[in-house]
């Protein structure tokens, strides 16, 4: 005989754990990546002079530096100045080179453009060398400028841009109608039942990669398609150049100093990112540590979660010190920012500073572990998980709840299943008066001993408890291997007992009260014991006091309709 429903939850769950490993290994090549894209691009951190770009409609020519009183900024922006007059001059401009001052000069026509100096030269050549690469690079740039300027130049280039733009448009429309087609096969697929045998998640899985996949591929194509039409235009390229410059310049500007060395923005981004990696990484090195080599080497599950849990922070915090001291950044910079988050700390982050301190103590200690079942005031539940600052607890109604680690040693905790999960149930049960005590003893045992879940050494016990105001009262005290599971065990427990005591003929009271009347003892009259003696007989149970208070007002009204004369 098939099970379809089982072999498909089987399916089901052997697909979930080959997308979980998927998954882990390419977080870890992610992670590989963004490290060494990061140490690739740290600096070090090494600072070079600064230094201006010469810049004509959005063409970056060369870089200047500093020279005598003027600052590097201040010469680019005068022959920024220059070439751009040059530019909109309908001329042809010859660019020449003439020695002055024993230093080459560039002159635009008969006009002086710049100096080359030796911080002008790049490494490896002189100034002589320097001012010809330049006046030859200042030369095609001017010519080529001109030449955008032209009306033809402007005509091809707008019939290109149109045609571009259509392309792209038709490509967008292709490429969002294939992710509709996509979409409905993939939806046929999942109302399929056969499909939902083999694996419902893995159709569901692929239609949300691919379309994943479809937006950054039409957004990559939108996007180079606006960047390569903005370079065409000499104007537009030149507003593109100054956006892109300012954005350049916040994020490469230094603005914190550490030590010897400045930082900017984008050298502090990396270092967060570089940190970010670290943290996935030594996650993910857990998650293969606890699932491959701890579970394989049969350690129990406390053990596992207190290893993984001490390897991850050992790994975060020694990488972080290493990236650190890779990165250039001078540990002892910091103890000014370490000092300030230690007053922090101390008024500010009490309760995160004691959760985290109670935290490392039940990681060491180990009182509460990971798997344990115990109880918080109310809250009844497993262990699944214990962090730097709180400890995740399923209930037995699977809601996880988060409690602060602080709380677990400083309130009273119950653990069930500290050292020895071995626990003992008690279960009173009340008996009439006219059972006979070993029989019912001998019930109760029975009863013990047809479940499963009970232990049968030590073996179920019966206490005599005492005598009751309606009962005589036992106990049933019963072992169990499974605290979690107490209170099924105390339902079906309870159920056997029942049946037991119904099958044997003990019977199981309820509460009864006898009310006994005397005359003269309440002061009532006559009519109202006799009143009450009937309601008595009528009913077995005793009258109410509302009863009680109404037959009193009815008996009344009748004594002073008797004793007031009637009128003629």
């Amino acid at each position: 005989m098939h099970y379809p429903y089982f072999k498909s939850a089987e399916m089901r769950k052997h697909g979930k754990q080959s997308g979980k490993l998927n998954h882990i290994f390419i977080s870890m090549i992610v992670v590989v990546i963004l490290l060494v894209i990061g140490l690739w691009l740290s600096p070090g951190i090494a600072q070079t002079g600064a230094k201006a770009a010469v810049v004509v409609d959005g063409y970056q020519i060369f870089q200047v530096s500093e020279s005598g009183e003027f600052s590097a900024k201040e010469r680019a922006n005068l022959i920024n100045l220059q070439l751009k007059e040059a530019v909109k001059s309908d001329r042809a401009i010859q660019v020449k080179i003439e020695e002055r001052n024993q230093l080459p000069t560039i002159l635009l026509g008969d006009r002086y453009l710049l100096t080359v100096t030796k911080n002008d030269a790049l490494p490896g050549s002189n100034p002589d060398e320097q001012a010809s690469i330049w006046a030859k690079q200042i030369q095609e740039v001017l010519q080529k400028s001109q030449a955008e300027r032209s009306s033809q130049y402007i005509r091809n280039t707008s019939i290109l841009s149109a045609t571009i733009l259509l392309g792209v448009f038709a490509i967008s429309w292709f490429l969002g109608l294939l992710r509709k087609r996509i979409s409905g096969i993939v939806q046929r697929k999942l109302n399929d039942a056969n499909a939902q045998v083999i694996n419902a998640d893995l159709p569901k899985g692929l239609a949300l990669l691919f379309d994943f996949i479809l937006f950054f591929v039409r957004a990559g194509i939108w996007a180079s398609t606006i960047i390569y039409i903005t370079n065409l235009f000499p104007y537009t390229r030149q507003w593109s150049y100054q956006i892109t410059y300012i954005l350049t310049s916040s994020f490469t500007s230094q603005f914190i100093t550490l030590g010897n060395n400045s930082y900017s923005l984008i050298n502090l981004l990396i270092l967060v990112s570089l940190l970010f990696a670290l943290i996935i990484f030594a996650g993910t090195m857990t998650n293969i540590l606890r699932s491959r080599v701890l579970s394989v080497a049969g350690i129990n599950r406390g053990a596992q979660e207190a290893i993984a849990v001490l390897t991850k922070y050992s790994m975060i915090i020694v990488g972080s010190i290493v990236l650190l001291q890779i990165w250039g950044l001078d540990l002892s910079s910091l103890t000014i920012l370490a000092s300030a988050l230690g007053i922090g700390i101390g008024f500010g982050f009490q309760d995160i500073a004691k959760n985290f301190g109670s935290g490392l103590i039940l990681v060491l200690e180990r009182p509460i572990q990971v798997g344990d079942f115990i109880e918080v005031g109310d809250l009844h539940g497993t262990v699944e998980r214990i962090s730097a600052r709180s400890t995740e607890i399923r209930t037995l109604d699977h809601i996880s709840i988060i409690v602060p680690n602080s709380r677990l040693l400083e309130n009273e905790v119950i653990n069930w299943s500290h050292r020895n999960p071995l626990s003992r149930l008690h279960l009173p049960v009340g008996v009439a008066y006219n059972a006979e005590p070993d029989l019912v003893k001998e019930a109760l045992l029975d009863a013990a001993k047809n479940h499963s879940n009970v232990l049968d050494t030590p073996p179920p016990q019966v206490l005599f408890k005492g005598f009751g105001d309606s009962a005589l009262n036992f106990e049933l005290l019963v072992w169990i291997a499974e605290p979690h599971k107490q209170f099924l065990i105390k339902s079906d427990l309870y159920f056997s007992i029942y049946e037991v005591l119904c099958q044997r003929h003990i019977e199981i009271p309820f509460p009864q009260h006898d009310l006994h009347l005397r005359s003269g003892t309440l002061g009532l009259s006559p009519q109202i014991e006799k009143a009450l003696e009937r309601l008595s007989k009528e009913s077995a149970k005793p009258p109410s006091a509302d009863i009680l208070k109404k037959t009193e007002n009815k008996l009344e009204e009748q004594a002073e309709e008797s004793q007031t004369p009637k009128r003629k």
